[in-house]
């Protein structure tokens, strides 16, 4: 028997912070991951991901090279190249993650962790089992894919993580489900030369963002990718053999060489025994928690995808300090509320705080401030026009609200934004404030002035 002061079960971008964080503030901790350390976010999603759509982007770029002056020829996708880069990508980052445990003290197990009462667990190894007692345990297992019952088992019919794991890129992709794992999938694929179409049952892509945004980026996937886009509608009659798959879209055939299944997640509680902690999952599979991730056992919290809250790894990271500091001791905080979205689609896609339609839907008067990246210097120089940024703050306060862009750079840009509505600033102080010129950021600065009709890089408003 070993004992601990805290163990997480779990090392993903939940787990493995919390227990860093635990370790820095003097407590002795261990981690117990059954498969590879840095969880689904580092091996199987969010890091391979980005390696291979890096590469489908640069081809792209490499592409349309001659709009800047530069000549190329010859250019092609290398999908084989381009899993290599992934897998020295994801490599290098999980030995950095084994290296930081080490340094900070952490004790990391191999295997299954099993509850077997509320102090203590039992690790399934391959050399047997090991019991480890604990005075607090930090449940970080994350989440699956979800595939639907009704789909053949095959080895064509494929959910994101052994899409990842393909050795050639399908010259034809049926994608079901339009979310943003679909849709980041699908512009890997038709960047890298896939034929390919979205099925999504809803009436339009990326439903979270505001129509303005969905119809931006979709425009961009459906003419510049070639992507075909296919809403309101279900797939049905999926069939797969050996030699590719079938399926019917509102009376229309669909073939392709492999389908790949993007219709959400489900929590990871396999295994855990959460009853013999007196745990219990909620009718969705996923274990409730208070707004600090503690759960009905004051001794045990739960962080990221497993606790039903925003699915995130970013999201989760800051679940995991906050679950660590209570866990060792510290006065517990409540969950940061205002979480940025990021989508890697091409173009990029990010979002935080409140949605036009939300605000709507609330019935809040608000002020929305636009901005184009084809006003932008930068952006024209750089040979990326397409997009805007879109502000919106409170009708009566100025004060900042939310934020969305759609372009290039999103992902990095929505930063600021978040940093300035976390900091309750209005628009006018955001446009007060000097951007440096000329760069991508500037845009902020743009919509914030728009937002009062005092653009100086855009036409006035017409008055009406």
């Amino acid at each position: 028997m070993e004992n601990f002061d805290v163990v997480v079960i779990g090392a993903g971008p939940g787990g493995y912070p919390a227990a860093i964080r635990a370790a820095q503030l003097g407590a002795k901790i261990a981690i117990v991951e059954r498969e590879l350390l840095g969880g689904t976010c580092l091996n199987f999603g969010c890091i391979p991901t980005k390696s291979l759509i890096a590469g489908a982007d640069l081809l792209l770029q490499v592409r349309h090279a001659a709009q800047l002056g530069v000549k190329v020829s010859g250019v092609e996708a290398d999908f084989a190249g381009m899993m290599t880069h992934k897998q020295a990508v994801v490599a290098q980052l999980r030995k950095g993650v084994q290296g930081l445990l080490s340094a900070n003290g952490v004790k990391v197990f191999q295997g299954q962790a099993s509850f077997e009462a509320r102090d203590q667990i039992v690790v399934s190894q391959k050399e047997g089992e090991l019991r480890i007692k604990a005075g607090k345990f930090i449940i970080a297992t994350g989440s699956t894919s979800a595939v639907p019952g009704f789909l053949p088992k095959h080895s064509r019919v494929v959910e994101s993580r052994s899409f990842l794991e393909l050795t050639a890129l399908p010259k034809r992709l049926i994608v079901m489900g339009g979310g943003y794992i679909g849709c980041e999938l699908a512009s890997l694929a038709a960047a890298a030369g896939s034929q390919v179409t979205i099925v999504e049952l809803l009436d339009d892509v990326l439903m979270l963002l505001d129509g303005d945004v969905r119809r931006e980026v979709r425009k961009s996937m459906e003419t510049k990718l070639g992507i075909k886009i296919m809403t309101g509608k279900a797939l049905e009659n999926v069939k797969a053999t050996d030699t590719g798959v079938s399926a019917s879209v509102g009376g229309e055939k669909l073939e392709a060489d492999v389908l790949l299944v993007a219709v959400g997640r489900k929590p990871v509680t396999d295994g855990l025994e959460l009853e013999r902690a007196s745990l219990k999952t909620n009718e969705r599979g996923y274990i409730p928690v208070d707004d600090s991730n503690r759960t009905a056992v004051a001794t045990i919290y739960a962080i990221g995808d497993v606790n039903g809250g925003m699915q995130l790894a970013h999201a989760a990271t800051a679940q995991a300090i906050i679950a660590a500091e209570a866990a060792c001791g510290h006065k517990p905080r409540k969950n940061e509320t205002l979480i940025p979205g990021v989508i890697f689609t091409i173009p990029e896609v990010a979002l935080v705080g409140l949605t036009e339609a939300e605000a709507q839907k609330q019935g809040r008067a608000v002020k929305v401030g636009r901005f184009p990246f084809a006003a932008l210097g930068r952006a024209l120089a750089a040979g990326h026009p397409e997009g805007f940024v879109k502000l919106l703050a409170d009708a009566q306060t100025d004060q900042l609200l939310g934020a969305q862009v759609v372009g290039a750079h999103a992902t990095d840009l929505i930063a600021e934004a978040t940093a300035a509505i976390r900091a309750e600033l209005t628009s006018a102080e955001l446009g007060r404030t000097v951007h440096a010129h000329p760069t991508f950021g500037e845009i902020w600065m743009e919509a914030a002035h728009a937002l009062h009709g005092e653009c100086i890089h855009a036409a006035p408003r017409k008055k009406t």
